[in-house]
């Protein structure tokens, strides 16, 4: 009865179009009404107790330096270095904006943060050189999915928590899959580009010129040094890395780059602190809701309903990863994270799955639903960019969705590519 109540109450509500952590923290409340042994106060228990973590601190100080970072100037200056290297190729403007996402990446840990960074300097630009604009949009926004992918990520660090999975090593693992679905991407874009015609047709930039603009550039780019430089070296953890990134960005935008007003300066903390708002509720309420799971001892019966349909590992891992992409199409990654990673990881754990592979396999699926309808935040931050109707950025994106679930595959079932770097410093799990 209370499991009906707890996954019924959170469809009705979804239904309803109540924000995503709201309707988890409603439907929580209505198990535990149904409940004997849970008290009234379980959901404000659960949302101080989950707040009260110092990884979790690196949430809200993440989102902190993504927003400085696109402000500040920063990513204005590696979009002007790789587009010194790169934008003369066929395609080379797309080349360029997949490279800046994963460089942006490296230091901001925000998918939704990475296509507004970005997406706001290259798409004009890309529009005027006739780029159509289903492919311009739907490149952002699959890019910019490889902001959770490419470390730091927040996501991995809500799967760590929730899992006491190295953070670090996940970081690690991180690299593997962000540079092939990256690399994919640029390999589509060269050939579609050149069957298209594609070409920035500028003059060559002379060497020296590309010295200076490296030179600018040079704080931004130092920048994912110093941060999983860091981390890598044990200097900080990744909390502490959080916390370097974000005074590093406001250093940078505010006394180096000197692009921050005041008033933009207030807007752009305001943005932050709403997204770490929402993101902090959500984490709250799904930490409620994956205790009364495991009261319920939902994921014991999930677990031998999965495990009683195959014993192969290939059938058990494309089973998760299907309803992983179905999840990740109707669910923030957040909690999806928090109330499935319990559930999923103990059976990939029967096949020999390592905690950290599983962990990728998981923050790669929950990606792909960055770009994928109905609630893929990529397609709608991508189509305000464009000012926009969100079909014809979801008509741009589905070939390069396509292209990420084939790399999904190769990530699920080729351990080394997420496991070859945290192998090598000895990060094997918890």
């Amino acid at each position: 009865m209370i499991t009906l109540l707890l996954f019924g109450g959170l469809v009705i509500f979804l239904l309803l179009n109540v924000p995503i952590g709201i309707s988890i923290g409603c439907a929580s409340f209505l198990a535990v009404l149904a409940s004997d042994t849970l008290g009234h106060t379980f959901i404000a228990a659960s949302l101080v107790t989950a707040s009260d973590s110092f990884p979790l601190m690196a949430i809200p100080l993440f989102i902190i330096a993504g927003e400085l970072m696109g402000a500040g100037g920063v990513s204005k200056r590696l979009l002007n270095v790789f587009n010194a290297f790169f934008g003369r190729i066929t395609g080379g403007l797309a080349i360029v904006t997949i490279v800046v996402c994963m460089f942006f990446a490296a230091v901001s840990g925000s998918g939704p943060a990475t296509v507004a960074a970005v997406g706001t300097m290259v798409v004009p630009t890309m529009l005027e050189k006739g780029y159509s604009k289903p492919f311009t949009l739907g490149l952002i926004a699959a890019a910019g999915s490889i902001g959770v992918i490419i470390p730091p990520s927040i996501p991995m660090v809500v799967y760590g928590v929730s899992t006491n999975t190295s953070i670090s090593g996940l970081f690690m693992g991180g690299f593997g899959p962000g540079l092939l679905i990256g690399f994919s991407l640029i390999i589509y874009c060269y050939f579609y580009a050149k069957k298209r015609g594609w070409k920035d047709d500028r003059d060559p930039i002379p060497f020296k010129e590309k010295l200076g603009i490296i030179w600018e550039a040079k704080w931004a780019l130092i920048n994912p040094i110093i941060i999983l430089g860091g981390i890598y070296r044990g200097i900080f953890t990744p909390t502490e890395a959080a916390a370097v990134a974000a005074v590093y960005a406001f250093l940078c935008g505010a006394l180096i780059y000197r692009e921050f007003t005041p008033k933009e300066l207030f807007f752009t903390m305001t943005r932050a602190f709403s997204t770490n708002g929402t993101t902090m509720v959500i984490i709250g309420c799904a930490t409620a809701f994956a205790k009364i799971l495991t009261i319920e001892q939902v994921p014991v019966i999930i677990s031998n309903a999965i495990l009683g349909i195959s014993d192969n590992a290939i059938i058990i891992l494309l089973i998760i990863n299907i309803i992983l992409l179905i999840v990740g199409c109707v669910m923030d990654t957040t909690p999806a994270i928090m109330v499935l990673a319990p559930i999923l990881l103990p059976i990939a754990q029967v096949y020999g799955i390592n905690p950290i592979h599983f962990g990728l396999i998981m923050v790669v699926n929950l990606a792909i639903g960055f770009c994928t309808p109905p609630l893929g935040i990529n397609l709608f931050v991508s189509a305000r960019v464009g000012q926009t109707t969100l079909d014809k950025v979801v008509s741009g994106v589905i070939a390069f969705v396509l292209i990420m679930i084939i790399d999904l595959m190769l990530i699920t079932f080729i351990p080394a590519i997420s496991m070859a770097i945290p192998s090598a410093f000895g990060q094997m799990g918890r």
